[in-house]
């Protein structure tokens, strides 16, 4: 069963750039393309900020009980692999209190 998420954002140039992220199986696979592109840029090591991007729109959906946190869980591991973070220093400080 193939499972998508979609989301947008705008690059520093101003330029809008879509990603895709799909899983399938157990294995997860992200794509973008910038809006005038015409193809697709398919991603061996998906970028960290979207592997961030993504966590957040996988949890949002847990929350509203639409995906199992597996998923969420699968991409924190990428994060934290890669050494990277989801959780801003607002958050992290307002987990030591």
């Amino acid at each position: 069963m193939r499972n998508t998420h979609v989301w947008k954002t705008t690059t520093e140039e101003g330029e809008k750039r879509e990603v895709r992220a799909e899983k399938f199986g157990k294995k997860w696979r992200l794509q973008a393309k910038l809006k005038h592109d015409e193809r697709w840029t398919y991603y061996d090591e998906p970028l960290l900020a979207d592997l961030i991007e993504l966590r957040e729109v996988l949890f949002r959906k847990y929350q509203r009980k639409h995906l199992s946190f597996e998923d969420v869980a699968a991409i924190e591991k990428m994060i934290t692999d890669r050494g990277g973070t989801w959780e801003t220093p607002d958050e992290d400080a307002a987990g030591d209190e």
